[in-house]
């Protein structure tokens, strides 16, 4: 019993707490804009169900606190249909309602019936509060922490791997990858694990002259300790940086917002790769995580910053600052999820918003449902394949087959 209890507290508590501060930064995008074009709002709830605390401000706003720390939501007065993008004759409908209970100027006050740019800019506000979140957990780690710079140098090199046939030796140091110049050895494995099948061209420093290698990187099963088994692509080199050749960054606040925001778009580029090269049938699906994937990645990550150093004061701080990283990639993950195209997300809506601005009136009715019912299925459809990742990472399957047999 006590097993289990520090099973959930490990894996569990950490990504739920994590997950509903992110959802609550990504909520309060859409209720700060909102708030700041005059937008009348009922609810700012944080957590899901029964409310262990409600109050009423002096502007209607009810602040809620659920029980449930699973994410949170803001509920615009009117907000009736799922979509927020009522047609012409729910527009009517609506302001029909709100003329009879609180007269013609209280029309202004409602979301629907905002310009399509502000309407457009709040919903934007939710996704952009989650990479705005992102740079500043990256800056603020930069500025008080900096970042330790390694180089790419090569240790070893894999006998008939494609790094030996392409003519790799130890001591190389790797400058740029396909033309971009190259800081840190982990820009060449992000490189290199997002290229299988693809030829890269390599410019080494050897010997104190420039050399031009070009290897295709190869895909292979690997047991990743946070990502669980995955396949990715490698070249078959190690790379082992000389202790004089790291250096310790530190940054000021300008270059670490800099630094942050580079950092922000390095994630949003790698992953537009990934799912790019994953619908043209070029990368495998099983990087792709779910709610049980993420939840044991956070999981993993808290027992390596428990295990890293028996010091109470180093455990609470590596956990902090493990947690406070993982808040980070996933707050730009559910921004650029968000921002995909699918009706019942937020670039679903600027989609119809999109229309709207050009043909003069909202999306009729059926196609709006029309729409939600596919964003639905896609959705649905995404996250069994995501989940069924996750527990074939776990091995729950050849568990349950040894059960049977």
């Amino acid at each position: 019993m006590l097993s289990v209890l520090g099973q959930v507290l490990t894996y569990i508590v950490p990504f739920l707490l994590v997950l509903t501060f992110i959802v609550t930064i990504h909520e309060l995008g859409h209720f700060l804009v909102a708030r700041a074009f005059g937008v009348k709002v009922d609810r700012f709830a944080i957590g899901f169900g029964r409310p262990l605390f409600s109050r009423t401000d002096r502007h209607g706003i009810e602040w809620r606190l659920g029980w449930i720390p699973a994410g949170g939501y803001v509920k615009f007065s009117g907000d009736l249909d799922a979509s927020s993008v009522p047609d012409q004759a729910g527009l009517a409908e609506l302001r029909q309602r709100v003329v009879a209970q609180h007269g013609p100027a209280a029309v202004r006050d409602y979301y629907h019936f905002k310009p399509v740019w502000q309407r457009a800019l709040i919903v934007a506000a939710g996704p952009l509060a989650n990479f705005a979140l992102a740079i500043t957990i990256f800056a603020i780690l930069f500025m008080t922490l900096g970042a330790q710079m390694t180089p790419a140098r090569v240790g070893q090199v894999q006998p008939g791997s494609p790094a030996a046939a392409a003519g790799f030796q130890p001591g190389d140091l790797i400058t740029a990858v396909d033309g971009r110049r190259i800081e840190d050895s982990s820009e060449v494995t992000r490189a290199v694990m997002l290229s299988s099948g693809d030829p890269l061209r390599f410019t080494v420093e050897r010997n104190g002259a420039p050399v031009e290698l070009v290897a295709t990187p190869q895909r292979r099963m690997e047991n990743d300790p946070i990502a669980g088994r995955i396949q990715i692509g490698r070249i078959g080199v190690l790379l082992e940086a000389r202790r004089q050749d790291i250096r310790h960054v530190r940054y000021d606040p300008i270059s670490a917002i800099g630094a942050g925001a580079q950092q922000t778009a390095d994630v949003i580029g790698s992953t537009v790769t990934y799912l790019g090269r994953l619908l043209t049938g070029r990368e495998s699906g099983d990087q792709l995580s779910g709610p049980i994937g993420i939840a044991k990645a956070s999981g993993s990550l808290t027992n390596m910053a428990v295990q890293a150093n028996p010091d109470p004061r180093a455990t609470a701080l590596n956990l902090g600052l493990t947690l406070i990283n993982l808040a980070a990639i996933l707050s730009i993950g559910i921004g650029f999820l968000n921002l995909l195209p699918i009706p019942v997300l937020d670039g679903g809506h600027l989609v119809f918003y999109a229309y709207e601005a050009v043909a003069r009136r909202p999306v009729a009715a059926r196609f709006q449902e029309a729409g939600y019912r596919v964003g639905l299925a896609l959705l649905a459809g995404f996250m069994l394949f995501a989940t069924w990742n996750d527990l074939q990472k776990l091995n729950l399957f050849q568990f349950l087959g040894g059960l049977v047999s």
